[in-house]
């Protein structure tokens, strides 16, 4: 009897710590537990999970959301890079028509909170799971979700860009009527394979992705092509956006401004060669423009230059763009693309973006137009003509008698 009268109570000890690890609301302690194989053993499972309930480490999760989204629009646009409404606004698309769904116990704000502290910092995956109280795991799987989530509006997020209207009166766009906006390419550090380092060199020695972007009048991108190796140049990257399947549209009688890199072709005008261009060579104690093709240069570096200020505003708002990250090639531009959109939403969403009120020279860009370009033909080459460089010569003298 006392043999059976034994067993019975280790049996009631053994179902009462495991009722006592279905408290703590875990399956991983209840796995060890059941695999150890001593009492003691056993007794320090218990402890360890005791020690690490999900019940105790709900509040201080809760304590750091509040501190991050639902304190000030200080704080949160600090760590966040977004005020409250904004990030709201975000959340509710991304769970409506993101298919980002409510985990069990993570709720859409932990978890927009979570990537987006990753795209502003560059915060480590250890990092995340230490301040939100997650396993890398859980932090990891997070990430790859709000990623494809935000991905998959980007036709949503993406901008549609708005011809300059006849009677504009904007000193930097008046003289250029039917520009879409301006292009250009920037180089984005990655992190790549050996093998693979002598592709994304650039001529600077960084290994970096060269990406393709252009963006309207306010600073908010209508396109961009991400992946190219940095040893690309920038215009072949053009005409691979431009012939490709679904690629970039510029429809007929409009235009993006650009750089030398680029060919003067039919919707994309570039800068007189040999002639002073940049704005600093037209500053204060330099002479005025001297004949038509100073005066276009000079008008037309005052408007290309909102996407240099564009660049500018997205590598500030998001550390992520300013160095390496350790993820896969394939993830590392996919994040990049995403950093991309979220600079949209935030345009739009926010009166007054302030990464932009952090640049030295910044005037806000004016809120533009809505209206989508309307046309069926579309630019589908981009190859020097004899009748875009008369246009472009048109345009000059045009603006020198109207100077």
């Amino acid at each position: 009897m006392s043999s059976r009268t034994s067993e019975h109570g280790h049996l009631i000890m053994v179902l009462e710590d495991i009722m006592q690890l279905y408290r703590i609301e875990t399956t991983y302690f209840l796995h060890k537990y059941l695999n150890a194989r001593t009492r003691l053993a056993k007794r320090k499972v218990i402890d360890h999970a005791k020690r690490y309930s999900i019940l105790k480490k709900i509040p201080t999760q809760v304590e750091h959301l509040d501190r991050l989204v639902h304190a000030s629009d200080t704080d949160c646009i600090a760590k966040l890079r977004m005020d409250r409404n904004t990030f709201g606004r975000l959340c509710r698309i991304l769970h409506a028509r993101g298919c980002l769904r409510i985990g069990r116990c993570l709720g859409i704000e932990e978890q927009v909170a979570m990537f987006l502290g990753v795209l502003a910092h560059h915060d480590k995956n250890r990092v995340v799971k230490f301040h939100f109280l997650r396993s890398g795991a859980n932090v990891s799987h997070i990430v790859h979700n709000v990623l494809c989530a935000i991905l998959s509006l980007h036709s949503v997020l993406i901008s549609k860009p708005t011809p300059v209207a006849v009677n504009n009166t904007d000193h930097r766009w008046k003289w250029i009527k039917g520009c879409l906006g301006a292009l250009d390419g920037t180089h984005i550090n990655v992190l790549v394979s050996n093998e693979d380092k002598p592709r994304y060199r650039t001529r600077k020695g960084q290994i970096a992705t060269n990406t393709l972007a252009m963006c309207d009048r306010n600073m908010q991108f209508v396109y961009l092509l991400a992946g190219w190796e940095g040893c690309a140049g920038d215009s072949r990257i053009l005409r691979d956006a431009v012939t490709r399947y679904n690629g970039f549209k510029v429809p007929q009688g409009c235009y993006y401004l650009c750089d030398n890199a680029y060919a003067n072709s039919n919707g994309f005008l570039t800068p007189y060669r040999g002639v002073r261009y940049h704005l600093k060579e037209y500053g204060p104690g330099t002479e005025s423009p001297q004949d038509p093709k100073e005066m276009f240069n000079m008008c037309h570096t005052k408007a290309r230059n909102i996407i240099e200020r564009a660049f500018a505003v997205l590598k500030m708002r998001w550390g992520i763009l300013r160095s390496a990250s350790f993820y896969p090639i394939e993830t590392q531009i996919r994040l990049i693309m995403c950093c991309f959109l979220l600079h949209n939403f935030i345009r739009w969403e926010m009166e007054v973006d302030p990464v932009e009120m952090e640049l030295d020279d910044a005037d806000l860009a004016e809120l533009g137009n809505t209206e989508e370009n309307i046309g069926a033909d579309y630019v589908n080459c981009v190859e020097p003509t004899a009748e875009w460089t008369q246009t472009r010569e048109q345009l000059a003298m045009n603006i020198w008698m109207n100077r």
